[in-house]
């Protein structure tokens, strides 16, 4: 009887045959990005390796979100980032950049290198949070790039909420209620791409996009938000951020397997099934979470 990681193999083999477009590790597109765990406790190192011994092969990156590395002792975080790399995968920080650029430039150096030296193999900046002219972003791009890292800016895409449509079928001429404007800072997608563009050309090997408020609901995402930064920046060198499972369907419905996705580790599966599955043709029913498992 096969386990569960063979059937998801093996659908994925049924659905697009063995000549797939989505490679083995390492790989450039296809990317799935995974939220660590594991934050300040010896016992979730334990927890995160058996996570990786059951889906290792589908991860592609791991991410210490929201600054948890900073809560660890250097001991425990190359335990982790050395468990990464036997399973093929890199590490990214994420959320924390930003703070060490209030101690000035040098600081910052000083970060870079020390989470090349813990085993970090990505930087990524949060260039909303940053609150920097873009030529500083762009410096701090080649900073990274010339210690020998990765660099991996991240972009947040912001609307007004009054412009998702009303939810339901209507009858034509039926009365729709105004909606009150929201007072939420409409971000220029143009001016956004401009930005992303310019840290590509700098060095920047992945844009990350932050499109919580697009992608929050899956059926009321901006489709044209998405298209327009997949159409000018590529669908290689952008990964999404993504809400939950039926925003990852959305993602793979719509650009195949090729996308770059950061989900939760809950979701890696559902979202490796998702990519084995053609899901623009195939109605088979949903496997059922292997968590229960572990």
């Amino acid at each position: 009887m096969r386990g569960w990681r063979e059937e998801v193999v093996a659908l994925s083999l049924e659905a697009h045959g063995p000549g797939d477009d989505r490679p083995e590790k390492p790989r450039r597109y296809g990317v799935t990005e995974m939220r660590s765990p594991c934050y300040s406790f010896r016992p979730a190192h334990h927890a995160l390796q058996e996570i990786l011994d059951n889906i290792g092969p589908f991860v592609d990156g791991l991410k210490f979100s929201g600054g948890s590395h900073s809560l660890m002792g250097k001991e425990l975080i190359r335990e982790i980032t050395n468990l990464a790399h036997k399973h093929d995968m890199y590490v990214s920080t994420g959320d924390w950049a930003e703070h060490l650029l209030r101690q000035g430039p040098s600081s910052f150096k000083q970060y870079v290198e020390e989470c090349k030296e813990l085993g970090f193999d990505t930087i990524e900046l949060n260039a909303g949070s940053l609150k920097l002219p873009e030529e500083a972003i762009l410096r701090l791009v080649r900073l990274i790039k010339n210690t020998g890292l990765r660099a991996k800016p991240l972009f947040s895409v912001k609307f007004d909420s009054s412009d998702i449509p009303a939810a339901g079928d209507r009858a034509f001429g039926a009365y729709i209620a105004p909606v009150k404007q929201s007072s939420e800072r409409v971000e220029d997608i143009d001016l956004l791409i401009r930005r992303a563009e310019r840290c590509l050309e700098a060095g920047a090997d992945m844009i990350m996009i932050d499109a919580d408020d697009v992608c929050q609901r899956a059926d009321s995402l901006r489709a044209d938000i998405i298209a327009k930064i997949v159409g000018r920046l590529g669908l290689e060198r952008t990964m999404f951020e993504t809400s939950g499972a039926n925003t990852s369907e959305w993602f793979v419905k719509r650009y195949g397997p090729r996308v770059n996705l950061f989900v939760d580790h809950s979701e890696v599966m559902n979202l490796e099934r998702l990519r084995g599955l053609d899901v623009r043709r195939s109605v088979r029913p949903l496997l059922p979470s292997p968590f229960f498992l572990m």
